[in-house]
């Protein structure tokens, strides 16, 4: 049983009126670093709320129902060991990767890299502008990978926004040297059809790496971003000639053109691409969370992924977000981004089975493998109509016979929760803060939150990059693995290295 570090008992079922102020289509866009104001990267139109779901909030807080505004409440198996404050980059926050004792944090601003060797106080080693949204991160070797999914005017880090309905406009990835980790050089790019919303690495022995690239929502009037578009694009990186990246394939996940969203499925969103892909390399397996598909695919042959399986919910599943393995591979964990990530979905209207995970038994043999669904995860604490809060990126924790993970929750906090029977998950430990504010719906919270060498970390969308820890029998024993770095789409075999 989780026990509350605070007096707080958290069990009242908050309402939600009409909708949480709105299910946003897409996530909101980042505040620009003060170093280079981009009028094109400000904060869209953050939403309202109304005078009775303010006094609603009021009244919890009072209550001991939800904590307090950045009040943080956690289970007593979890620890809060620091938060670093953004610095000079004030965009949202994304994703994280690690290499030996560095972490990289993506911003909408461009990135930064913080030193931990010292969980309980990292150390700001740079932070590197380079505007343009999303900025997914990724790190092999010494080259970093970054995304952009933003119409840029040019492919520079000193780019400013400019319509994609012009051929001159410029999405894709960018490809920095990081060798000198204090100052990042970037190096090369490719550009993308639609951009590159995420990515994923496949290593490909020594002297290759292949990136999944990521990306949706094609457009007729966008030149580099053209209907159908119904697969991935791969780009080949030579390691020792980083500047030669290019695109080597565009396969076709969807000959059928995918979900078709509505009218014929309502509430759910219409596949032009994906939203990200998560590798086994280990297995030669991925699994795609494809907008209203779920994919599982062999990745035998890098270039030419093939599709084993597809699965779709159209009751309760909007956008098929991420996907992550358990360690024995027979098993796929994906989650539902309902609202886009700009809602408040936390709540009894909304209910337990949407905006949560999907878990799913992985059954058969090599291409006769099939996704079987099992059961729904949500937290069950109820967050208010002013917090945005729906299943995000987590990682596995790993301890041998058991499949555990970390999550990140937007305004839910963090989770800490155990699938090792699929049909009945439980959730273990949480990390929490109170609302940002109560005067709208604010886009904050945790992003990503992954397990890395015995610590949680955690990007906070609005409050930086946090560290915990966990003191539990349950994953006390992940403690003793450790990893030379870890990118977690690129899923590691934790225990056959």
């Amino acid at each position: 049983m989780i026990s509350l570090h605070t007096t707080r008992v958290r069990r009242r079922r908050l309402g939600v009126a009409a909708a949480a102020a709105g299910l946003f289509a897409a996530l909101l866009t980042a505040a620009p670093a003060a170093a280079t104001p981009d009028p094109g990267d400000a904060p869209a139109e953050r939403g309202a709320v109304t005078t009775s779901q303010q006094a609603e909030a009021r009244a919890a807080i009072r209550g001991g129902d939800i904590p307090g505004v950045d009040e943080i409440v956690h289970s007593s198996n979890i620890k809060h060991l620091t938060n670093v404050p953004k610095g000079a980059l004030k965009g949202l926050n994304t994703d994280l990767a690690f290499q030996g004792k560095y972490a990289y944090v993506g911003n909408y601003d461009g990135f930064v890299i913080y030193d931990i060797s010292n969980p309980k106080k990292p150390k700001t080693v740079s932070e590197v502008l380079c505007p343009g949204s999303q900025n997914d991160i990724s790190v092999s070797g010494n080259l970093l990978f970054l995304s952009t999914d933003s119409s840029r005017s040019d492919d520079s880090c000193s780019s400013t926004t400019q319509p994609a309905t012009e051929k001159s406009s410029w999405e894709g990835m960018k490809i920095f040297d990081i060798s000198n980790k204090r100052n990042p050089r970037y190096i090369a790019a490719v550009e993308t059809a639609c951009g590159s919303h995420t990515h994923t690495l496949v290593p490909d022995g020594k002297k290759n790496i292949y990136i999944y690239v990521s990306s949706y929502s094609p457009n007729e009037t966008f030149p580099d971003c053209q209907p159908p578009h119904d697969g991935i694009s791969i780009i080949k990186v030579p390691v020792k000639k980083p500047q030669k990246a290019r695109i080597v394939s565009f396969p076709v996940l969807f000959p059928d053109g995918g979900n078709p969203g509505a009218p014929e499925n309502p509430g759910v969103s219409k596949t032009t691409g994906c939203h990200d892909i998560t590798v086994l390399p280990s297995k030669d397996l991925a699994a795609g969370a494809c907008m209203g598909d779920g994919l599982l695919f062999s990745i035998k042959d890098p270039a030419n992924p093939k599709i084993i399986d597809r699965v779709q919910d159209n009751v309760n599943f909007a956008f098929w977000h991420s996907a992550t393995f358990n360690q024995g591979a027979n098993k796929v964990v994906f989650t539902d981004e309902l609202g886009g990530g700009g809602a408040a979905t936390c709540n009894e209207q909304i209910g337990p089975k949407r905006g949560a995970d999907g878990i799913y038994d992985i059954v058969g043999k090599g291409d006769k493998r099939k996704l079987v669904f099992r059961s729904y995860f949500k937290i069950d604490r109820h967050q208010a109509d002013v917090e945005v809060c729906v299943a995000h990126n987590g990682s596995i924790i790993p301890v041998k016979g058991k499949d555990l993970m970390v999550q990140a929750w937007y305004q839910g906090g963090i989770s800490v929760w155990d699938f090792t029977n699929s049909a009945k998950p439980k959730e273990i430990a949480f990390f929490e803060r109170g609302p940002v504010t109560l005067g709208q719906v604010t886009t904050a919270g945790p992003w990503s939150a992954y397990y890395y060498n015995g610590y949680i970390y955690s990007s906070d969308i609005a409050k930086g990059f946090d560290v915990l820890k966990l003191n539990d029998r349950r994953t006390d024993p992940a403690d003793r693995v450790k990893l030379d770095g870890l990118n977690v789409q690129t899923q590691p075999d934790y225990f056959d290295r």
